[in-house]
């Protein structure tokens, strides 16, 4: 069983920036990600990375939001720059080991206009 922590998300204006972080409580990862869901809206993928620091990003973030990985401390972070009102969602990070993957509760962001 592999636990996530969230944290970073927040409420800023449009253009702004945030920075999420997810933490993992295991070692046994091979990839890990970003995904957002907003209301009424079914989940998407933002953004993946894998421990050898191979990325994925969605086309509507690629040049404003990086992916990050820190193997050692087993977290993946998002930076997120150039916000649009269209980015406010729940982002929730996931965590992939083995066949299994792992989600952790998500964190609001919202960005207003």
């Amino acid at each position: 069983q592999v636990q996530l922590v969230e944290s970073g998300g927040g409420l800023v204006q449009a253009g702004g920036s945030l920075r999420l972080s997810c933490a993992a409580s295991s070692r046994s990862i091979s990839t890990m990600g970003w995904y957002r869901q907003a209301p009424g809206k079914q989940r998407d993928l933002v953004a993946t990375i894998t421990t050898s620091s191979r990325t994925n990003y969605a086309d509507s973030v690629k040049g404003r939001f990086t992916i990050s990985i820190d193997t050692a401390k087993n977290t993946v972070y998002l930076q997120m720059n150039s916000l649009k009102s269209e980015d406010t969602a729940v982002y929730y990070c996931s965590a992939a080991a083995g066949s299994l993957t792992y989600w952790g509760r998500g964190t609001l962001v919202t960005v207003s206009s």
